[in-house]
């Protein structure tokens, strides 16, 4: 699937690629057309989205065109070395955070995961057990409002109280570094499931674009990569079932906020997923974002501020209402990838992120870093 051949002349998007024999570059689609602006005023996407004019900034950028949408989408299938032409996700020395629970629907599948200690095979007795006396009940509720907390008290006195459901209509959002910043990878590239696990599942998100000042400059896509029974068997484990060798992917494009889009856009979103495997399956799902139980400005404020600072801008991944219960292979376990599985996330605002799904070991070794960034930069006379 072509990522975005940017219909709307209005949109401002904006990327990163490889150039074989040059590196990271930034660049800005025009029609069909992926022209490198990178530049000693923007080395870095850090830098150019650290600017205060930065959709004039781009606009008016003029750079070299290095090929059509369609050719460096070609170049980056799997496997695409330094010699060839490809996408690199939007991110370089931004963190890369991502909020947890956001949804009431997923939420439940999070206590369902914690309840069945990250074995699926008890996963369908448990759902209609917490489903039956949960239920709707928790749709609309405000985190950490007064009803989320009469919610609380109820579920707490019949056994049902859970960590996720603390961190979903409790006061406090989930937030979690997600990868280190140069970690993630882009369209077209593998993303990597630990060879430990054998009950996973893509998720579909919007990804916000931050400064250090905690302004939300633009949105992309992103697949947190999801290991359910890593992150089942015990909620201290989710740095191993969420930060491994290419499993977090965003891309392809920074859309820039602008009068043509912004958050109220972003709160509207609707994300399609498809899962194609070489089994033959095919799974279809959606995740609204106006079902979201927290905004996302509110989960900004609760990332950044006094009590934490990111100097170099994040990422920030909103969470997502999918929640993979069509049943794969055995009844009553619900979903979970086979290698090969061919992710595609999509929204009509942002385009489209494809992935390939393999384990995190066959993924290629991640050793582009942020020294390796400045070294590269440097001899290019850009810092």
């Amino acid at each position: 699937m072509i990522p975005h051949s940017n219909p709307n002349p209005d949109a401002t998007f904006v990327g990163r690629v490889w150039r074989p024999n040059v590196g990271p570059c930034l660049v800005v689609l025009r029609a069909d057309q992926v022209i490198d602006i990178t530049s000693k005023d923007a080395p870095t996407m850090r830098d150019l989205l650290e600017r205060d004019d930065v959709v004039n900034f781009v606009r008016a950028a003029q750079g070299d065109v290095i090929g059509t949408l369609a050719d460096v989408t070609r170049g980056s299938v799997e496997g695409a070395g330094e010699d060839v032409l490809h996408f690199l996700p939007p991110t370089d020395l931004q963190a890369i955070k991502a909020s947890g629970v956001t949804f009431a629907e997923s939420m439940v599948e999070r206590v369902i995961e914690e309840q069945a200690a990250g074995n699926a095979d008890h996963a369908e007795a448990i759902r209609k057990k917490v489903k039956s006396s949960i239920g709707d009940s928790l749709s609309g509720i405000v985190p950490g409002s007064e009803k989320a907390m009469e919610v609380k008290a109820i579920l707490q006195a019949e056994g049902l109280w859970s960590q996720y459901l603390e961190v979903g209509i409790g006061p406090d959002a989930e937030v979690f570094t997600k990868s280190q910043p140069m970690g993630a990878v882009g369209w077209g590239a593998s993303v990597g499931l630990h060879p430990m696990s054998s009950w996973n599942n893509p998720e579909p998100e919007v990804v916000l674009a931050v400064t250090s000042a905690g302004k939300v400059v633009g949105a992309t896509l992103g697949n947190d990569v999801n290991l359910r029974d890593v992150e089942g068997r015990s909620a201290l484990l989710l740095g191993k079932a969420k930060d491994n060798n290419a499993s977090c992917s965003i891309g392809p494009f920074v859309r820039l906020f602008d009068d043509s889009f912004g958050m109220e856009d972003v709160q509207n979103a609707e994300l399609d997923l498809k899962i194609t495997g070489d089994d033959g399956f095919v799974l279809d799902g959606h995740s609204f974002m106006n079902k979201i139980s927290r905004t996302p400005q509110s989960i900004v404020d609760q990332t950044v501020g006094r009590h934490h600072q990111y100097p170099d801008g994040f990422f920030l991944f909103l969470g997502t209402l999918f929640a993979p219960v069509q049943d794969r292979d055995v009844k009553g376990q619900g979903f979970t990838h086979k290698l090969g599985d061919v992710v595609t996330i999509s929204e009509p605002n942002l385009g489209a992120l494809q992935n390939t799904v393999r384990l995190s070991t066959q993924c290629p070794p991640w050793t582009f870093g942020t020294a390796a960034l400045m070294r590269n930069l440097a001899a290019r006379g850009l810092i």
